[in-house]
């Protein structure tokens, strides 16, 4: 059974919160090259989200899909036009609506994530609830991830930004928000240091390396529709599997008699 928030009662949230897992998008708002609108990070993940609940896999488990919070940390994106919370304040923001969620009766807790920037802060707040309160359960995932590398099209732009990944997902799902005649020519020609993979697990910043490749990071041009179909489907069916695994990993959780 699949229930949005902001259409419950305070009755309906009372009578099914334990039983239930909240899901609770995070995107973005920020450049996404001269082709892609600002909010391509929330639009793709609640598409995401949205397609995944819809699954066999999730048929028998109780959804809540919480409002998205459409602003992260894009502080990376003010080069061009974003609109940016600090790491601090959005931690702080996800700690907030956690709290809230676990105040109103909710004992399990996940979290989707559409945008890079966002990861290492959510990753922080479900390790940061479950310490805060007992009988609780809390998971975070950012959708391109899930599965690993061999589960990608083409890992080595996945997630990329405003790329082949997200482009194509956006003419499958979005296709009237794409500006198709302003698709860089030669966009990720010369790929960020930060997008490069040449040691695993190395993680190299430089100052206006998102200025210098124009905010895109692999060519947007070879992205197509069809992929975008191909790449939503299997991004709604990690995400199912993920969250299946987890309802059934926290049964215990939903069904203790001392919370």
């Amino acid at each position: 059974m699949i229930r949005r928030l902001t259409e419950m009662s305070r009755g309906d949230v009372l009578n099914s919160a334990r039983a239930a897992i909240v899901v609770c998008p995070i995107g973005a708002l920020e450049q996404h090259g001269p082709h892609l609108p600002l909010g391509t990070d929330t639009f793709l993940v609640e598409t995401v989200v949205a397609r995944a609940a819809q699954l066999p896999a999730l048929s028998e488990s109780p959804l809540v899909i919480a409002p998205t919070v459409p602003i992260g940390s894009s502080g990376h994106h003010l080069f061009a036009a974003a609109v940016s919370l600090r790491a601090e304040t959005l931690l702080s923001v996800l700690r907030d609506v956690g709290d809230s969620l676990v105040a109103s009766g909710f004992r399990r807790l996940f979290i989707v994530n559409g945008h890079g920037g966002n990861e290492e802060c959510v990753q922080l707040a479900v390790k940061e609830l479950v310490l805060r309160h007992e009988h609780v359960a809390a998971a975070a995932c950012s959708y391109w991830a899930l599965g690993g590398r061999e589960m990608q099209l083409r890992p080595e732009v996945t997630p990329g930004h405003a790329g082949w990944f997200e482009t194509s997902l956006m003419l499958a799902s979005h296709a009237d928000l794409v500006r198709s005649d302003q698709v860089p020519a030669d966009s990720g020609a010369t790929g960020p240091v930060f997008a490069r993979r040449d040691i695993a697990g190395l993680t190299v910043q430089i100052a206006g390396e998102w200025a210098r490749v124009g905010g895109v990071t692999d060519p947007a041009g070879e992205a197509t529709e069809s992929d975008g179909r191909l790449l939503l489907q299997q991004r709604a069916e990690q995400l199912a599997a993920a969250l299946a695994i987890f309802a059934s990993q926290t049964e215990s959780v939903a069904n203790d008699p001392t919370a």
